[in-house]
């Protein structure tokens, strides 16, 4: 992937999450972009009450990951990362 294509994507990717943090925060929870893999996978770190909820996984891939490829089709998963 190119610099530019990593950038743009990088760029609707937190958009998107820009979108879906109020649901979180409403929660007492938040997420954190880390990173774009080269296979298209975004790394992203859940926080506060995301990082410890039995439920966050469902969050995640039913939440999270179909709102992300919705929007952007090129993404294809979305993983929790612990740093």
């Amino acid at each position: 992937m190119t610099d530019k294509k990593r950038t743009e994507l990088s760029s609707k990717v937190q958009n998107v999450i820009e979108q879906i943090r109020p649901y979180l925060q409403q929660d007492g929870g938040d997420i954190q972009f880390v990173e774009i893999t080269d296979d298209n996978i975004v790394n992203v770190k859940l926080l506060g009450a995301c990082g410890s909820c039995p439920y966050s996984m469902m969050t995640l891939k039913g939440g999270v990951e179909s709102a992300m490829i919705k929007a952007i089709p090129e993404i294809k998963a979305v993983e929790a990362v612990s740093l």
